[in-house]
Formats: C-alpha cells, sequence, structure tokens
C-alpha cells in the first residue's frame, strides 16, 4: 500500500498547476474588465453580455470535461496527463485573449467573444483534471488540506505576478500603445503558466483510483442531487463567486479613480488585496490544526461582511492609508475558507458515495466549476449593469454618482454576498470527526483502492 502522505515537492507542484489556473483567473478577476472597457474599448453593456455568454458556454466545457475524465484511465492517471497535453493550448488562449485588432467596433466584439470562448473551453480542459486531482493525490483529510493550503498559496503568488508583472510590463514596454503592453506582458504569463502544468504533471502521483461506475448523465445529476452537502457547497460557490469577482473587477477603477492612484498606486493596491490572500493560506492551514475548519468558514465570511460596511463608511475619496489598511484586512479574512473549500469538495464525493451507494466523481468537480462559472457570469454581467447604472465612463474623472458606485461594489455589494456564504455553511456539518467515518465506511464497503 503506497504511503498517503505527500512529499513537500509534491505538494509544491501541485500548487503549481493552481499558479498556472491563475493566470487566467486573477486576470478574469482582477484586469479582464478594465482591459476591456479602458483598454480594448467595449461598450460596459456589451461586456455585460459576453461575460454571461461566455460563462455559460464554460459550463457546458466543464461538465463535458467532467465526463471525460470519469471515463479515461491511463496509466498516469485520470487527471494528470491532461495538463501536460492541454497546456500549450491553454497557454495560446491566454495570449489571444489580450490581442488587440485595429478592427472596426463590431469586428472587436467578434474577436473578444472568439477568444474569450477559445480561452474558456481550454481552462476547462486544464482546469477540470487539475481541482479533481486532489481526490487522485491522498485520501488522508489533512494532507489534502496541506496540500490545498500549498496550492492556495501559490494561486495567489499566481495572481500577485498578475498584478504586479501586467500593468507594470504593460506600461513599460509600449506606454504609448498599451493594448500591445498588455498583449507582451499576457504573453509572458501565459508561458509560464505552460511550464507550471508541465512541471505540476512530473511531480505529482495519483495514488488512489476510485472505482468509477459508468453511468448516464441524468443518472449522475440524480444521484448528486441527493447529495445535500455537495449542494450545500455549490450554493456557497455561487454566493461567494459571486462577491470575490465583483469586488476584484472594481479593485482596479476603485484604486485608480475613487483613490486616486497613478500605474504605481493602483499596482500596489491591487498587490496589497493579493499579499494579504497569499497570507491567508499560511494563517488558514495553521489555524485548521487546532480549530473546527467549518467554523473557521462560517464565521470568516461574516466578518468579511462587517469589514465590507467598514470599509464604505470609513475610507473616502482619496484616502489611501486607509484604504490600504482595511483592503489589506478584508483580503486577509476573505480567503481564510479557501483551503477548506477545496479540501471539502472531495470529501463531499465521499460523502455522497456513502450514503447514496454510488460514485459521482469528475461529474462532482464539474458540477462545482460550473458553479464557479455561474457566480462568475451573474458577477460580470452585474459590474456591467452597475457601472453603466452608476455613469462610469471609462479614462475621464468620474462624477460622484460613480465615485460611490464605485465603492459600494468594492465593499458592501460584494459583502452581502459573503454574508450568505457564512450563512449557509451552518448547513454543512462535515468536519474532521465526521469524515473519519466517511472513511471506514468506505473502506467497509471496498470502494476505493490505494
Amino acid at each position: 500500500m503506497q504511503t498517503q502522505k505527500l512529499s513537500t515537492l509534491e505538494k509544491v507542484g501541485f500548487g503549481a498547476g493552481d499558479m498556472a489556473l491563475n493566470v487566467v483567473i486573477s486576470s478574469m478577476m482582477l484586469i479582464i474588465t478594465f482591459f476591456y472597457t479602458d483598454i480594448y474599448g467595449l461598450h460596459v453593456r456589451d461586456l455585460a453580455v459576453l461575460f454571461v455568454v461566455v460563462k455559460i458556454i464554460g459550463a457546458v466545457a466543464d461538465l463535458a470535461m467532467g465526463q471525460v475524465t470519469d471515463s479515461v484511465l491511463t496509466r498516469w492517471g485520470r487527471y494528470r496527463p491532461w495538463l501536460l497535453l492541454l497546456a500549450v493550448p491553454y497557454g495560446l488562449s491566454v495570449f489571444l485573449v489580450f490581442s488587440t485588432p485595429g478592427w472596426a467596433y463590431d469586428a472587436k466584439l467578434i474577436w473578444a467573444y472568439s477568444t474569450y470562448i477559445l480561452m474558456t473551453i481550454m481552462t476547462a480542459g486544464v482546469g477540470i483534471p487539475y481541482i479533481s486531482l486532489i481526490s487522485g493525490l491522498t485520501a488522508d483529510p489533512q494532507q489534502r488540506l496541506s496540500a490545498n493550503g500549498y496550492r492556495l498559496f501559490f494561486a495567489k503568488v499566481g495572481a500577485f505576478m498578475v498584478t504586479i508583472v501586467v500593468p507594470v510590463l504593460a506600461s513599460a514596454w509600449d506606454g504609448a500603445h498599451p493594448a500591445a503592453g498588455y498583449q507582451a506582458a499576457m504573453a509572458v504569463m501565459a508561458a509560464v503558466g505552460v511550464l507550471l502544468f508541465v512541471f505540476c504533471f512530473f511531480t505529482t502521483t495519483e495514488r488512489v483510483v476510485h472505482k468509477v461506475e459508468k453511468q448516464p448523465l441524468m443518472a449522475q445529476v440524480r444521484v448528486l442531487l441527493k447529495n445535500d452537502q455537495w449542494l450545500i457547497l455549490c450554493a456557497v460557490c455561487v454566493t461567494g463567486t459571486i462577491g470575490y469577482v465583483i469586488r476584484g473587477s472594481v479593485a482596479i477603477y476603485y484604486a485608480k479613480y475613487y483613490l486616486g492612484g497613478d500605474t504605481a498606486a493602483v499596482s500596489a493596491f491591487l498587490s496589497t488585496g493579493v499579499a494579504a490572500a497569499i497570507l491567508a493560506m499560511v494563517v488558514s492551514t495553521w489555524t485548521t490544526k487546532f480549530y473546527c475548519k467549518v467554523k473557521l468558514f462560517r464565521h470568516s465570511q461574516i466578518a468579511v461582511a462587517v469589514l465590507s460596511v467598514m470599509m464604505y463608511f470609513l475610507v473616502q475619496p482619496g484616502d489611501m492609508v486607509t484604504a490600504f489598511v482595511l483592503y489589506f484586512l478584508l483580503s486577509l479574512v476573505v480567503d481564510l475558507h479557501a483551503p477548506v473549500f477545496w479540501s471539502a469538495i472531495a470529501e463531499t464525493i465521499d460523502y455522497g458515495q456513502v450514503k447514496t451507494g454510488k460514485r459521482v466523481s469528475g461529474f462532482a468537480f464539474g458540477g462545482i466549476s460550473v458553479c464557479q462559472k455561474i457566480g462568475m457570469g451573474v458577477a460580470g454581467y452585474m459590474v456591467g449593469i452597475l457601472l453603466d447604472y452608476f455613469r462610469y465612463v471609462p479614462n475621464q474623472s468620474q462624477s460622484a454618482l460613480a465615485l460611490q458606485g464605485i465603492a459600494l461594489m468594492l465593499s458592501v455589494i460584494p459583502g452581502f454576498f459573503h454574508f450568505l456564504m457564512g450563512m449557509l455553511m451552518f448547513k454543512y456539518r462535515i468536519s474532521d470527526d465526521y469524515y473519519t467515518t466517511v472513511k471506514q465506511d468506505m473502506q467497509a464497503q471496498g470502494y476505493a483502492t490505494t
């Protein structure tokens, strides 16, 4: 029997995969809205529709990829081979999204749709296998939690690179033509992403092989609908993603227009949030060694709502110091739940297998990713509609209404969704002690081999 303990190298390799994914995820949350409005030149209402359409297609791609990972088992495992095979297409698709052709508006809109859809499909191709990989690395819940701590630490490092490298290189390489600068900067990030996926493939091992019974799509759906704990995570994922994406999307507008920052200040503000999120991975991993992970999840998200209200009322336009301090605290607390959430998915799958007698793995991970897409689509639509409602106009001084709207979108509005997220977790009951009984039931019934 193979050991369930992961080496430090394997945890680092696993984390490198999420760092590669965050070339896209962080760019989509922190930069893409600003890029499309202020650099690419899309109208905010067109942008809102684009985000919805693309996320619908992305949801379908996630579900399809979940089916593929359940059906295909190679000598390298179910999940790792896709990271190697699709790494280069993934990187190329990222580069194309940030390419700005000098065409008429309608042609540019078609290009935006085409490249964003391609990137979304390629992200599903590597993303679903990657988020499913943790269930194959180890069956030990503490090792999963530790690995996810590494994973999310490196994910935030990837996000940090995006916030530092992209604005700075975009400005340094071609200040007169920022579109070309963004293209060059994202080319670097895409290349890094490709190398990281290759590194992840060669440093990880799938040692847990679950017996996945082939089931029709609707049969899998019915099994998942009986899994109450997985359904709670779905609702948590949607609400949390809406809050996270709204705040992340408007952060660059907040730093530039509400605080009046230049390029360096904008980069510093975004980096402050990401630096706090990196620290959150360390704090969360340490805290869950002696404090219930489910309680940490609940209480941290309720605290986010409180901090969000404080930030709205305490920070005035141009108040850099207070804004940086509160944004750091907000970003630290909001991400304390992240290692718990990504570990919990695999645990709900095992729980569902014991409860129903049938295992749905790839489709369950794909379903969570669909929930992410739903949250991102709703958030993207809300950002576009709200920017239009508050009369935002790119590249000029904003009205008092627009500044108030930007402040609300960074604080109170996303804070409300995180409050809902925390309240939903009061229905979640798979603690470490509870999961121990689930594992014992699985072993007794012979559901997994290691």
